[in-house]
């Protein structure tokens, strides 16, 4: 079997679907009908990315990614009502990579699960080692680490693709809406907040003092860049 995934919704159509369809690209697919069940999954399994849905019974979406993000930094999507933003935003500030807005085209929930792991790294293999260092911030680019004086930082998938494209690009100021291209890796229908909760996010753990930001500085009026 291919990639493993755990979908997590409380309606059983829905997981089904979604269930039958990955499993066609040969993925292998867990699925949870609660919070305390995606939790426990969570913990026992490794999974490459979770699809989880906001309203959930016996812990919420939230809560369960809040939880999560203590011990694991696997890509999540959040399934979120349609028009409901502020779902989408405290997805995003609590650590979620993507969201995907109810109803979805499953041809689209596909997509986006195939273009995290793609930028993952775990179907496109590097050769040879990359590990790039600037001041006090070390970047293993094949494992995926990030090291601040010698402490691991713990950065979401997302957080990790906007800040190797960035450090690899030092001095080029990237728009929001590159960003969402590249980095998202498929043609993004979402709004640019996304660009900046995950530029916050990331300035909160990698910067000493994230409103004077010592690589990730913004151009404004364009866009982000690393600083050389």
């Amino acid at each position: 079997m291919g990639n493993k995934v755990l979908v997590v919704d409380d309606e059983k159509l829905i997981v089904k679907g979604i269930k039958y369809s990955l499993e066609q690209d040969e993925m292998k697919v867990d699925c949870a009908y609660d919070g305390e069940e995606a939790l426990r999954l969570a913990g026992e399994n490794q999974y490459d990315i979770i699809l989880l849905d906001v309203m959930l019974p016996a812990l919420d979406g939230f809560e369960v990614l809040k939880r999560i993000r203590e011990f694991s930094s696997v890509p999540i999507i959040m399934l979120t009502a349609k028009g409901d933003d502020m779902d989408k935003i405290l997805g995003l500030e609590y650590g979620a990579d993507d969201y995907i807005t109810k109803p979805f085209n499953i041809l689209e929930v596909k997509a986006r699960i195939k273009a995290i792991i793609r930028r993952s790294g775990k179907n496109n293999p590097v050769e040879n080692t990359k590990v790039i260092v600037k001041g006090d911030l070390q970047i293993d680019v094949d494992a995926r680490r990030v090291m601040i004086e010698g402490r691991e930082i713990n950065l979401t998938a997302k957080e990790f693709d906007v800040l190797e494209l960035l450090v690899t690009n030092p001095n080029k100021v990237f728009s929001r809406e590159k960003l969402l291209n590249i980095v998202w890796d498929y043609e993004y229908p979402g709004d640019v907040r996304t660009v900046d909760v995950h530029i916050r996010r990331l300035r909160e753990k990698i910067e000493k003092n994230p409103s004077e930001p010592k690589y990730v500085y913004t151009k404004w009026g364009v866009g982000y860049y690393f600083k050389e």
